[in-house]
């Protein structure tokens, strides 16, 4: 400790480092450029999870969609092409033989999948927007952020068929004035007048909704469009601890006894497993860090060795010097230390400049993933704490060892012998 705190020992250092100032740079070099690797990939694939953290932040993540389609072989009677269609007391069968299911949500829908949007209309305005008809239970799924004051569909209103409506930011803008307050008005929704108890803001709940949609009670729905128990399509969301791959496959097969169906017709029941997206982009985020880690960790390596080698040579140089050491009384603990010391601050410096290069890389890469509007996936591209602390423990590790190679040859050398060198 005496020695490290000793400046006539930093003298000497930085004298030995300014002495060959281009091949101490060039050996430097292997160690940025693992460091710099490393802290670019990790932060890259942080980046990316935040990315799809924000997409996706109000939606379930082990969640899907299910919908009926045509069948594709024949069964039980039935001839290859019948059109499926999925009942509203389907949802109770899935909810007690697939246990897994942590909310079910029937939905139906005017205005996408080739059906006519609804006709709003508010005075003088009008226009045509998507109706979704809803349970309370789809915001389990896809949490919708009601503005101050409104609320969204509640049990109430599926049981009493109240004609009652949520309303998308959008919709508002376009049929109601810049300061006027749309809680407890009317809109006229396909000739039939809906009660305005919400205004949602569109939060990217899903593949199928906007900032335009409005939601009706599904009892409301059913009486308005005469669909009675048929569904569109059910939002699912599965336990954060189950296999969501499996629970679709599982849901399907459930679907497909109910509906007579082929138990090895695929394309009888369509789905879209937002869940399975998320596990396969996470895992990808996760081998990007575990390659970089790889990578990082033996470009670091081969960057400390090339230290190493650099430090002999520079032991060889100095022979004579550290005879002269020696001869005044220098212990071998002291030249060890002098030598070690040279290779931990060459190390570290490398490693540092490395951190700082890639820490500014990652920001540039933020500010223009921002620029670009949030059209990709992609934000804050960070490096926790405890892998850049993880790293310089790795480098002073290394620096260390790698150091003790040119410090026992440095140890060594005899004063007599090291007096002699020319």
């Amino acid at each position: 400790m005496k020695q490290l705190l000793d400046r006539d020992t930093w003298s000497e250092i930085f004298q030995s480092i300014r002495k060959n100032r281009l091949r101490t740079l060039l050996t430097m070099v292997g160690v940025f450029i693992g460091i710099y690797i490393y802290i670019g990939l990790s932060g890259a694939s942080k980046g990316l999870d935040n990315g799809f953290e924000r997409e996706f932040k109000d939606v379930a993540r082990n969640s899907m969609f299910i919908w009926a389609q045509n069948t594709s072989k024949p069964y039980s009677g039935f001839k290859t092409g019948r059109r499926i269609q999925l009942k509203l007391s389907d949802a109770d069968v899935l909810r007690k033989q697939v246990p897994e299911i942590m909310a079910i949500a029937p939905r139906n829908v005017r205005g996408i999948f080739g059906s006519s949007p609804g006709l709003i209309k508010r005075g003088t305005k009008s226009g045509n927007y998507s109706v979704f008809g809803d349970f309370p239970e789809f915001t389990k799924i896809a949490t919708k952020k009601i503005y101050d004051g409104g609320r969204f569909i509640n049990e109430d209103d599926i049981e009493q068929t109240r004609k009652v409506c949520v309303i998308g930011e959008r919709t508002q803008k376009e049929l109601y004035n810049k300061d006027e307050d749309p809680l407890g008005t009317y809109v006229n929704i396909d000739n039939v007048n809906f009660q305005v108890v919400g205004v949602h803001k569109f939060l990217g709940g899903g593949p199928l909704d906007n900032d335009s949609d409005i939601f009706i009670p599904f009892t409301t729905y059913q009486k308005l469009y005469n669909t009675g128990d048929f569904v569109a399509w059910f939002t699912v969301a599965a336990y954060d601890s189950v296999d969501v791959v499996q629970v679709e496959q599982d849901v399907k097969t459930v679907l497909r006894r109910i509906h007579d169906v082929h138990p090895e017709d695929e394309k009888a029941i369509g789905s879209f497993n937002l869940g399975e997206i998320f596990k396969r982009i996470f895992g990808f985020a996760n081998g990007l860090t575990f390659l970089s880690l790889i990578v990082g960790i033996a470009t670091i390596l081969a960057g400390v060795i090339g230290i190493g080698n650099i430090l002999l040579i520079s032991v060889k140089e100095r022979t004579k010097e550290l005879g002269v050491r020696r001869a005044m009384g220098a212990t071998p603990s002291e030249v060890r230390n002098q030598i070690v010391l040279e290779a931990l601050v060459l190390t570290l410096l490398a490693g540092i400049v490395g951190i700082i290069a890639g820490a500014g890389t990652l920001a540039l890469i933020g500010v223009f993933a921002e620029q670009a509007g949030g059209e990709f996936p992609y934000t804050n591209p960070t490096v926790p704490i405890p892998y850049v602390l993880g790293s310089m423990l790795l480098m002073v590790v290394l620096g260390i060892l790698i150091g003790l190679v040119p410090a026992q040859r440095a140890v060594s050398i005899r004063p007599i012998d090291a007096l002699r060198e020319e």
